[in-house]
């Protein structure tokens, strides 16, 4: 597995910070970490796929994403002593991460100080991620944030007709609207031949044609 986070690193390099982690295996539905838990260790994940979730003011689970194989989450757990979990992260199928704890990243960081440049790296790319997040939000239609989603979703599961299980409800949270509004979507694209819905899934038959229409 490549993780597209390593790649600021040498070949020897990475091969050290894969080698100093230690692997964790998932069940579908085990709970990974709870929000407020302890953060004291980061997660690269070598298959499977993730959800993450996370408690709004008004007391309610909203659902940011996905993350799949070549991901990672835990950034923040490698700042500071005291970092707490900042969303829940739940297993939708079995999974398999390589986890590096924060005593293990210091000691490398002393040994190869160059290994800043994967700390570096990974903040940045939570920062890219998050301020694109924040423009959509702003000043995108919300039918297109339904697409940009599922498009993203598509790519996360792969493969020509991608298999995406979870919930209308899931999609329009993170869509950041409703049900009704995403199942107006996902209604439309299956009428489209772009997609087929299904209990608790979405399999996208045209991967192509949902990437046009959420670009």
């Amino acid at each position: 597995m490549e993780f597209e986070i390593l790649g600021g690193l040498t070949p020897s390099e990475r091969r050290e910070l894969i080698a100093a982690c230690t692997p964790r295996r998932f069940r579908r539905r085990d709970i990974v970490c709870h929000e407020g838990d302890p953060g004291d260790c980061l997660h690269l994940i070598s298959s499977g796929r993730l959800i993450v979730r996370v408690t709004t003011p008004l007391g309610h689970t909203a659902t940011l994403t996905i993350l799949g194989p070549g991901e990672m989450f835990g950034e923040q757990a490698i700042l500071s002593p005291d970092a707490r979990r900042t969303a829940t992260i739940v297993a939708v199928t079995d999974v398999e991460t390589l986890t590096l704890s924060r005593d293990r990243l210091d000691q490398l960081r002393q040994q190869h100080p160059q290994v800043e440049r994967f700390l570096t790296a990974s903040l940045a790319a939570q920062v890219r991620r998050l301020s694109a997040a924040v423009l959509e939000a702003l000043y995108l239609p919300v039918d297109t944030r339904v697409l940009r989603r599922l498009a993203h979703l598509a790519r996360v599961y792969g493969g020509r007709t991608p298999h995406i299980r979870l919930t209308q409800e899931d999609l329009a949270s993170m869509a950041g609207t409703t049900r009704a509004t995403a199942n107006k979507v996902l209604r439309e694209l299956e009428d489209q031949g772009v997609v087929r819905l299904g209990r608790g899934s979405v399999t996208v038959v045209d991967r192509m044609a949902l990437e046009r229409k959420a670009n």
